[in-house]
Order: C-alpha cells, then structure tokens, then sequence
C-alpha cells in the first residue's frame, strides 16, 4: 500500500466513525508469500484504534478501500489502556 493510499484508508475509516485514531507507520519493508513466490514490497502500515464491536464493520470498509486481493487486517486487543484514552476511543466510535 503506497502512501497516499494509506491516507485516504486512514481518512475514511476516521470520517466513518470507525476508529477513533488512524496511526500512518511509513516504509515498512513486508515479506510474504504470496501465489507460491516470497515477495517483497515497501508499505506503510496503519494501526486503527477502535473497539471491539467496530471491528468487522472497519475490516469490511478497509477491504473495499483497499486495492490489494487481500489486505491484512487483524485485531489485536487491548489487554489494559488509560481509562481516558479507551474512552475517548469509544466516544469517537459508533
């Protein structure tokens, strides 16, 4: 994913009410196997903040935002977090 793609990804799932915060990390290098060949490519990486509940709607937009076949996307849950930061996530998120 280049990087103005990452940004308009970022925008929408953000204008959507889907995460509360979209994180841009540029230029990560990815190696994967992809159709029985170990490719390589540059991209830029993006943590999305939002809750659990959220979480197959914000999947769902970056797969039809997304110009790969097969963008990942996992979650990762929160075990502990500022009751602050997690509730201003949960404000920000339908």
């Amino acid at each position: 994913m280049a990087q103005e793609e990452a940004s308009k990804i970022a925008h929408a799932l953000v204008e959507r009410r889907l995460a509360a915060c979209v994180n841009i990390i540029p230029q990560i290098e990815s190696v994967y196997r992809w159709k029985e060949n170990v490719e390589t490519a540059t991209e830029w990486l993006l943590l999305i903040k939002t809750q659990a509940e959220s979480f197959e709607r914000a999947r769902s937009a970056v797969k039809e935002l997304h110009s790969y076949d097969l963008p990942e996307c996992v979650m990762l849950e929160v075990a502990a977090g500022s009751q602050e930061y997690l509730a201003w996530i949960a404000e920000n998120t339908t």
